[in-house]
């Protein structure tokens, strides 16, 4: 896939006394970098305390309430502020210095979580407190998320950019085996506040590796000034460029269709293999095994490519089918590995791909709008995920998710193949059947991704 207008757009710091890590191949060679290296540490601790909060959070309102639904109601409060003002998040991006918005969204999200674990702690909680505190952490993410995503550029540079992508996620996906764990022994050991509490002290790690980085290395980018119709001009950027739109329709419709897990694992534990909430655990631990390969994987690979992505999310829903028609509970456990690992190929490669290809001063809005169709996916197919395995079954539901995420990666590569000029090839090298897409007018090999 063409890079795009944005690929060069943001040189290399040229003051001689900055140190330039020269391109590598390595899995961390991103960490070789200061500020990413700052970066990464202090996300390490803060993605910790994200997935401790989040176990605490559930667990206090149901303790409060007794009522799923409103657990539910919890969850949409923290990704309703994305759907509705995301867009709106990344104009803002584009307008600001990303490390000073981060040092206010990180340290609002902290302030939060301290004073959900005062309430909690001295026994005032009540569940409208949570409430208010999930949509305050989802009005920080608003502007949280864009910033984030693109401020790796400037860290990294284009040449690592998709290595410190990959470490990014792959950091993420360690704290997700990590930060329930602890919470779990927390929460039954000394209580819910204290979970809250840790989470809050954790966004320290991050705000003092953003006050350690060094300005003069970063990469420089042009900020968007202000002025009138911005958020249409980022909506008419995107759909003018084919590899951008059809990237973050694929990533839609397989985030909507096919990352619907919490109905669909929770059914097969309990429903169709009978085995309880041990089981649900360890379903969720394998599929964030294979995420956290997924991810190093992506790392070592150095380069986005659409290909790639297509392939993945092809592999991705084919799991998913086979999967919903596993036997054994030990055979579908140990499919979730490689749909974990296919599943972040297609967002590591998906990611990468849309910041590598995306002009600097558009970057926010592009990542805002990637952003809001990843995280808005889940509540608008969980409600269709949950009807269909209501009606035919969770193993209906799960090979339905599968289909279409696999049909529409199939479609999607071959609308991308259409406007590219290029046919698809099938045939044979070194004795192996290969499938590749080859120009139109000529037998060579193109470079899809």
């Amino acid at each position: 896939m063409s890079t795009g207008p944005g690929a060069d757009s943001a040189p290399a710091p040229t003051t001689p006394d900055i140190p330039v890590p020269p391109p590598r191949s390595s899995m961390f060679s991103s960490l070789r970098v200061r500020n990413y290296r700052l970066f990464f540490a202090g996300q390490v601790v803060s993605n910790i305390g994200t997935w401790m909060q989040r176990i605490a959070q559930d667990w206090l309102v149901l303790s409060l309430t007794g009522s799923a639904t409103a657990v539910g109601v919890t969850t949409a409060l923290q990704f309703l502020p994305m759907l509705l003002f995301g867009l709106y998040g990344g104009v803002l991006v584009d307008r600001l210095p990303k490390r000073r918005a981060l040092l206010v969204t990180q340290s609002a999200m902290a302030v939060t979580g301290i004073a959900l674990a005062a309430l909690t702690l001295s026994g005032h909680v009540q569940v409208w407190h949570v409430y208010l505190a999930a949509f305050a952490v989802g009005l920080a993410t608003v502007v949280d998320n864009p910033a984030r995503q693109s401020f790796v550029s400037e860290m990294v540079g284009p040449d690592q950019l998709q290595n410190a992508v990959s470490l990014n996620s792959a950091n993420f996906q360690s704290a997700r085996l990590v930060g329930p764990a602890v919470a779990g022994l927390m929460i039954t050991g000394v209580g819910t506040g204290w979970a809250f509490l840790f989470n809050g002290l954790s966004f320290v790690a991050p705000i003092a590796g953003l006050l350690l980085m060094r300005a003069r290395e970063l990469y420089a980018v042009e900020r968007a000034p202000r002025g009138k119709g911005q958020l249409r001009e980022g909506l008419h950027y995107v759909a003018g460029r084919p590899d951008l739109i059809w990237t973050i329709v694929l990533v839609g419709f397989v985030g909507t269709f096919g990352f619907n897990f919490p109905v669909y694992l929770s059914a097969f534990a309990d429903d169709v293999f009978h085995a309880g909430a041990g089981s649900y655990s360890l379903f969720n631990t394998l599929m964030a095994v294979g995420s956290l390969a997924g991810a190093l994987l992506a790392a070592r690979r150095g380069t986005a490519r659409m290909r790639v992505m297509i392939g993945a999310a092809v592999l991705f829903g084919a799991m998913e089918i086979l999967a919903a028609t596993a036997p054994s509970l030990w055979l579908f456990a140990l499919l979730m590995a490689p749909i974990g690992m296919f599943g972040m190929t297609i967002n590591v490669t998906a990611n990468t791909s849309i910041q590598m290809g995306t002009d600097p001063a558009m970057r926010g809005r592009v990542m805002a709008l990637y952003m809001m169709v990843f995280l808005g996916g889940s509540p608008v197919g969980a409600p269709i995920a949950g009807w269909i395995t209501d009606a035919y079954g969770v193993r209906a539901g799960l090979a339905v998710g599968g289909a279409i995420a696999a049909a529409a990666a199939v479609t999607i590569g071959l609308v991308l193949a259409r406007v590219g000029n290029l046919r698809l090839s099938v045939g044979w090298h070194h004795g192996h059947p290969q499938v590749r897409f080859v120009p139109r007018e000529s037998g060579e090999l193109a470079t899809v991704g």
